[in-house]
């Protein structure tokens, strides 16, 4: 079962989204059933508000009970308000015209509200990863998700630097994941190389992704959206691979551009959607890519002053640093969090690290102009720039000179011709 439409030039009506939906849930048997929907968090340009509303108004009645859950991963927890927001909704009609249907987080941070699963062998981890991890894998899941009748996924599909694309089976893992998942993937992610990873649908990453999911019995079908920040270009419902895939597809179109050649300075703006470096990083990992050796990326973002609110003292005591910074130092570091280790490679770019002589290379420079102080950006093994001396007028219309300006950064790929 598959339902969808898209627009390469166009965006998708209210009217043909609630076609779709209506269509691909009309398909699944739902009534009386206990449905839980999976949406995205505030750091994904999404419709959300549209989508909580034609699935309360398509779904409420009819089942049991509907909840929607956030897939946090490990982003900081949203308050009542900012959920609220995240679905378009006040608080007084979250009790009142949407009484009874529940709005979570993902409490990723309560061990009692995770359930475990399955053990992937080590056997299947060495085949999946082509042998570049050796271990066993315990599958752990929120525990509404194995709670549910039905579960639903509901969220936009972009490149993605761990997984490749993001969006489909990855809403649950790191979505609505225990930890065990969440540190292996992304690791074995940075292991790879945001690089060779982002843009590319079949990856070892997506591969244990998928495997972790097939270890879920609850039943789950997929809403994956094609957004831009102009609207919903298009809606693909329907069992996981083959809906996913005409997302990829039609967001390969959409968010990944194309260029000559590559340029010694990019300014990525970050909107106000990322409130730390942990998500504003998007602004590096969707442009390295086009950053030729020696050159540099800036992150601008006046309104961040905090690296993680999750993570930051750990990334405080490690810094950023290349793969092979904690690869060839692996004693040192591998009691941290592999998912902290990865964001840290993930930012700082490719390289190359002597531990004989202790000297890193990195391939690039990675500065902030953000609200982080000069001190804290050097400590984390950062570049620091004062984003008041930054003016877009200097950075506009100088792609010939080889400098990027991206105005708004963190969602379209950058991609070289060749």
């Amino acid at each position: 079962m598959k339902i969808g439409k898209g627009y390469v030039d166009g965006y998708l009506s209210d009217a043909e989204v609630e076609e779709i939906l209506s269509a691909g849930l009309g398909q699944l048997g739902l009534d009386g059933k206990r449905v839980v929907v999976i949406i995205p968090d505030s750091t994904r340009t999404g419709n959300i508000p549209l989508m909580f509303r034609l699935f309360t108004q398509l779904l409420r009645g009819r089942v049991a009970q509907l909840d929607f859950l956030v897939a946090l991963g490990t982003h900081a927890l949203m308050s009542d308000a900012a959920l609220n927001k995240l679905v378009g909704i006040t608080q007084e009609e979250r009790t009142t015209t949407y009484g009874g249907v529940g709005l979570y987080n993902h409490m990723w941070n309560q061990a009692d509200t995770f359930e475990r699963v399955a053990e992937i062998t080590q056997d299947e981890i060495e085949e999946i990863t082509s042998g570049m991890l050796s271990m066993d894998l315990s599958v752990t899941v929120n525990r509404r998700v194995l709670d549910a009748d039905h579960v639903i996924v509901c969220g936009p599909v972009f490149p993605h630097e761990v997984a490749g694309f993001s969006g489909g089976t990855k809403y649950f893992f790191p979505g609505v994941s225990g930890p065990e998942v969440i540190n292996f993937t992304h690791w074995l992610g940075a292991l790879i190389t945001n690089i060779e990873v982002i843009g590319t649908a079949d990856t070892p990453v997506r591969a244990t992704i998928d495997r972790a999911v097939a270890c879920i019995e609850t039943p789950s079908h997929f809403a994956n959206m094609v957004v831009t920040h102009d609207g919903m270009a298009g809606l693909y419902f329907g069992d996981y691979k083959e809906a996913w895939l005409d997302a990829v597809e039609l967001s390969s179109k959409l968010h990944i551009r194309y260029v000559e050649r590559p340029y010694k300075r990019v300014l990525s703006v970050m909107p106000e959607l990322y409130d730390d470096i942990w998500t504003a990083a998007k602004g590096m990992y969707k442009l390295e890519p086009v950053i030729e050796d020696g050159g540099e990326v800036i992150i601008y973002a006046p309104h961040i002053d905090e690296v993680s609110y999750t993570h930051g003292k750990v990334l405080d005591e490690i810094g950023y640093h290349v793969r092979d910074y904690f690869v060839k130092q692996w004693d040192r570091f591998s009691h941290h969090p592999w998912g902290v280790l990865a964001h840290s490679t993930h930012l700082r770019g490719t390289g190359e690290y002597d531990a004989e002589s202790d000297v890193e290379t990195p391939r690039i420079r990675v500065t902030l102009a953000t609200g982080i102080p000069r001190e804290r950006c050097e400590a984390l093994n950062l570049g620091y720039l004062d984003p008041a001396s930054i003016d877009f007028a200097d950075w506009r219309d100088r792609e010939d000179e080889g400098i990027l300006f991206v105005p708004r950064a963190g969602e379209q790929l950058y991609r070289l011709k060749s």
